[in-house]
């Protein structure tokens, strides 16, 4: 769904407000309408009116198309991302968002989670972003983890923790920490 369609079909009763019915999924976008500002905001559609992804039945997690418009090596730190979040099953999203995962559990979405908000993946991400945008092709650089229990990662522990245990398993020199450690701002 494009990103502006809650303002576009409000007229025509398209969606509807909290609660949604068991025939309904909740989409996740800007709240474009004319009486809202530009908050985020969930609303529901019937789900035989959309053609439904796999993962709209899965935990996911989401992040704004759309972020800083700044490079590494920018004075103060930076995040290079918006405030990335978890959607949970039956929850889908309008195209404000890129997702990442289709996960069968909350803790597996968690991890995934804690990982886009590593220092590490992040300054990985910043190689090719020169741009407000995030498409899904400028996360290629980023190496794929297991998010369950049986991974080599600790993904229960704090992110800046987690971070340590990334700059170990890909054997990262002191000097390429110190870099990322000053140049990337921390995300709780």
């Amino acid at each position: 769904m494009t990103s502006k369609v809650f303002g576009k079909l409000e007229d025509f009763g398209v969606f509807s407000v909290n609660p949604c019915s068991e025939k309904d999924v909740y989409i996740y976008g800007l709240d474009t309408t004319s009486s809202g500002g530009r908050g985020r905001v969930f609303r529901c559609i019937n789900a035989d009116l959309i053609e439904l992804t796999n993962n709209i039945y899965a935990y996911k997690v989401i992040i704004p198309k759309s972020g800083d418009n700044v490079r590494i090596g920018m004075n103060p730190p930076q995040k290079l991302i918006g405030i990335p979040e978890i959607l949970g099953p039956n929850m889908g999203f309008t195209q404000t968002f890129i997702s990442f995962g289709c996960f069968k559990t909350k803790a597996e979405a968690d991890a995934a989670l804690k990982y886009v908000k590593t220092k590490f993946a992040r300054v990985l991400l910043g190689i090719l972003k020169v741009t407000l945008d995030n498409p899904v092709e400028r996360w290629c650089c980023i190496p794929l983890q297991d998010f369950t229990v049986n991974s080599d990662i600790d993904w229960t522990q704090c992110i800046s923790d987690i971070d340590q245990q990334l700059y170990r398993k890909y054997k990262l020199s002191d000097k390429e920490i110190d870099f990322i450690e000053k140049m990337i701002a921390p995300m709780e």
